[in-house]
């Protein structure tokens, strides 16, 4: 059974990062998207355990009450699990934090790592994000989860990347950098073993090459965004499997038949 989407709220953000894959590819047109309409569908579906992450394609803090809306429509789904990404620019109230915290959602800051790496990557906005993790902290009690983005750069200062989230003591996920300024699957991998010598790392299972797992293109981590669903985030220049109110049932039938060791996209772009 599928177990996990991402669902892109909007197509907006207020940063235009150096990496950004999926603005890399052109920008993608803002269409009206059900998500009540996605959401029904998933509690339709779900099995014991159901994970969303409301990423991708766009910071969703900038549409708050949309988000907040949503999450209070799946609090009477106890199988269904919630993550955000935040870039970590945008401050929220004290009571919208804890409204995540009590609704057992997991936060992830983007964070790069260290200062000049991370400002290199991300539109300088290192001070705002660390800013806003720090008062994260203040308000719930204990450090978000943080996502970096591995790079070349990365690769070349593994070390003090690796020595800048330990004291924070909470899991990273390093997601592998793609397109024109990516990285190899090998060396993105050998960074992992790397890391997690020394800090909690969560690997992704089947999901996405890019966080450390097997590619699920084509049987998970369906991505919802603009009206339509693509295999994955990283396939939205790909045709669309069909409209975002395809039924997972649906989605099942779909088979692809590849080394899931590799991402799906890459071995179609060789």
């Amino acid at each position: 059974m599928i177990d996990r989407i991402c669902i892109s709220i909007n197509n907006r953000c207020n940063l235009a990062c150096r990496y950004c894959h999926f603005h890399e590819k052109g920008q993608i047109e803002a269409e009206h998207m059900d998500v009540f309409e996605i959401l029904d569908n998933v509690k339709h579906y779900a099995g014991k355990r159901f994970k969303i992450g409301f990423v991708g394609n766009g910071e969703s803090l900038l549409d708050w009450p949309l988000l907040k809306s949503y999450i209070k429509y799946l609090e009477d789904s106890s199988n269904i699990s919630v993550y955000i990404i935040t870039n970590g620019t945008i401050r929220l109230s004290a009571e919208d934090w804890m409204f995540l915290e009590d609704h057992g959602i997991n936060v992830g800051f983007s964070i790069d790592g260290y200062r000049e790496l991370h400002d290199l990557n991300r539109c300088g906005s290192f001070d705002r994000a660390i800013e806003n993790v720090e008062y994260y902290r203040k308000i719930t009690g204990h450090y978000p989860t943080f996502n970096a983005t591995v790079g070349k750069e990365s690769l070349e200062n593994a070390g003090r990347v690796i020595a800048f989230f330990k004291p924070f003591g909470t899991k990273v996920t390093f997601s592998r950098m793609i397109g024109r300024h990516g990285i190899s699957l090998q060396e993105y991998r050998g960074f992992l073993s790397e890391a997690e010598k020394e800090i909690p790392v969560r690997r992704g299972g089947m999901d996405c090459t890019m966080y450390g797992g097997q590619c699920g293109s084509g049987r998970n981590n369906y991505f919802f965004a603009s009206g339509r669903v693509y295999y994955c985030g990283n396939c939205i220049d790909l045709p669309s499997v069909g409209p975002s109110s395809t039924s997972f049932e649906e989605l099942e039938k779909i088979s692809l038949d590849f080394d899931r060791n590799r991402c799906y996209k890459e071995l179609l772009c060789e």
